[in-house]
């Protein structure tokens, strides 16, 4: 059988065969784009971290549980030393220097500031309507009540194996771009906005659907962080993994990250690596990152570049 990070490989090479060239009105920065696509991972025969580069574990790790227990502030990755949302709450604090409502700094000292000062990190680590929020807190109408949607899910597959129902979703048009009133925008684009966990022979299956995809960034991460919620999943149901299905809108190569994608090409997949989630996970809330053990993974060389903060209200 042909490794199925392949599945990958071979949707990067169509980009940059194919792909339609796009500049974001908000950056500039400029993207080769296909739509819709689909990959799809059998769980039950290897863990999908990528192994044609090295994925930073430790941030798929952290970053799923800063989703899984309800956080929407970053300074709680950014005390973890991951640092991969620094970025946009910087973004925001540089419009009201711009507005001349904050003083000027360096990226290194606003980050320092994050985890040394509560304040500050409590004002501008802050970003609302996100994953987090929206899959745990899910604001209604009803002035202080929120819904649980992954507690809600969980608790559906555990009466009803057979549901159909059993989506998460993190796009509420009420706080999405020019949908939403200026002062409600959610400041960070909801990118990987929907995913549906089924039960089919016996094991647990997890599909996302991802609207916007960076495809050499991003979607290694993606493809981790949902694999690994559909283990989680899976061992609070007492249940064995099946498939993770992952689904694509827009997926896209930026422009500045081709030479990297090209020496990526290069590379032939080793075995995927396996992964064991401690017994003591009973209850989603239960999960921490060091319950996860990650086990042989080999990989080539890590490969930088650099994040476009696209998107969102411009």
């Amino acid at each position: 059988m042909r490794h199925p990070e392949y599945q990958y490989l071979d949707l990067l090479k169509e980009i940059l065969e194919t792909g339609d060239r796009k500049v974001d009105q908000g950056t500039g920065d400029a993207s080769f784009s296909v739509f819709g696509k689909q990959m799809r991972f059998d769980l039950s025969k290897g863990f999908p971290l990528l192994t044609t580069k090295k994925v930073y574990w430790k941030g798929v790790v952290e970053e799923l549980y800063w989703f899984i227990s309800g956080q929407s502030n970053v300074t709680y990755l950014t005390k973890k030393g991951v640092h991969i949302w620094d970025d946009y709450p910087f973004k925001i604090y540089n419009e009201a220097v711009r507005a001349g409502k904050e003083p000027q700094i360096s990226k290194e000292d606003f980050i320092n500031k994050m985890v040394s000062d509560e304040e500050f990190g409590k004002k501008w680590g802050e970003l609302k309507r996100i994953y987090g929020e929206m899959w745990r807190r899910w604001p209604t109408k009803t002035p202080g009540r929120t819904v649980d949607q992954l507690k809600w899910v969980i608790d559906e597959l555990t009466q009803d194996p057979n549901a159909h129902n059993a989506i998460v979703n993190s796009w509420n048009p009420e706080y999405l771009y020019t949908m939403a009133t200026r002062e409600e925008a959610c400041r960070f684009p909801i990118c990987h906005n929907m995913y549906q966990v089924n039960i089919i022979k016996n094991k647990v299956c997890l599909q996302l659907y991802q609207r916007s995809a960076d495809l050499f960034l991003g979607v290694p991460f993606n493809i981790a962080s949902y694999a690994l919620l559909t283990h989680i999943i899976a061992k609070v149901l007492g249940r064995e993994v099946g498939d993770f299905v992952h689904t694509f809108g827009d997926v896209h190569i930026y422009e500045n990250h081709l030479e990297q994608v090209k020496e990526q090409l290069k590379r032939e997949p080793k075995p995927f690596p396996t992964i064991s989630i401690d017994d003591s996970v009973k209850t989603i809330d239960d999960f921490k990152p060091e319950h996860v053990k990650l086990e042989n993974y080999e990989f080539h060389p890590a490969l930088k570049a650099e994040l476009s903060v696209s998107g969102g209200v411009f």
